[in-house]
């Protein structure tokens, strides 16, 4: 039988193990270097209240935004740069709605509300974004036919935006991305840039997503599977 010294014992052991996986044994916040790039994707005035294609939220993520970025020495912002009449819009397309899907020669294609035409004040970054040292802005979607969520390959699959190669000319190892929308353009971002071999986060409370028909949870699910990791904008190291 057991004495109470050895029942105390055992008590506290159990205890200590129950605050391990907080205390002793958390993980050091993640500290950007010079190999690392923080990606801000498509925080645009469509995607933002008031937009063709407002992201529920999507207002919020710009304060988190503007905090991180403090600590990353290289930033690419991305811009959604669509012609007039692009193929993704769903007035292009006799009877269809925005939302319903179609079959183009790349494959599915949701369509959308116009959004982020060229020049217009809807395709123009936030104004509230505060990053004055965003080295390069990538602008994506600007091919008619073809639409492009990745911030490094258009929806083809095989149409580069050089994103890569830029990156790895800056000697970038690991990527981190942010912004709009989680399970669209965040996403196919996230999982061309591990295609491409770089380690690569996504920052949660950095991002909102559309979540249209599952699509928030399959992208989750997707980016999980390919090695994308979920990290919260508290994890990283941003100095005050």
């Amino acid at each position: 039988m057991l004495n109470r010294r050895q029942i105390l014992a055992a008590l506290g052991t159990t205890a200590l193990a129950s605050f391990a996986p907080s205390t002793l044994f958390a993980a050091a916040a993640i500290k950007p270097d010079d190999n690392s790039a923080l990606l801000v994707i498509d925080v645009q005035n469509c995607f933002l209240p008031g937009g063709s294609l407002a992201v529920k939220e999507g207002e919020q993520v710009v304060p988190v935004i503007n905090k991180i970025a403090k600590g990353f020495a290289n930033v690419v912002m991305t811009q959604d740069w669509h012609t007039p009449g692009h193929v993704s819009f769903a007035s292009v397309h006799s009877g269809k709605k925005p939302f319903e899907t179609i079959d183009l020669p790349y494959g599915k294609q949701v369509l959308w509300p116009d959004h982020c035409v060229q020049g217009t004040e809807g395709a123009s970054l936030s104004k509230d974004l505060s990053i004055p040292q965003a080295e390069l802005i990538i602008r994506k979607g600007f091919h008619k036919d073809v639409d492009s969520y990745s911030a490094f390959l258009e929806a083809d699959g095989k149409t580069t935006t050089g994103l890569a190669a830029y990156l790895k000319s800056r000697k970038i190892k690991r990527v981190f991305v942010a912004g709009l929308a989680t399970d669209f353009c965040v996403a196919w971002t996230a999982l061309d840039a591990r295609k491409a071999g770089f380690e690569v986060y996504v920052v949660e409370d950095a991002c909102r997503g559309i979540d249209n028909q599952g699509s928030l949870a399959k992208a989750w699910a997707d980016m999980a599977k390919a090695g994308v990791k979920r990290i919260q904008s508290a994890d990283i190291a941003v100095s005050a």
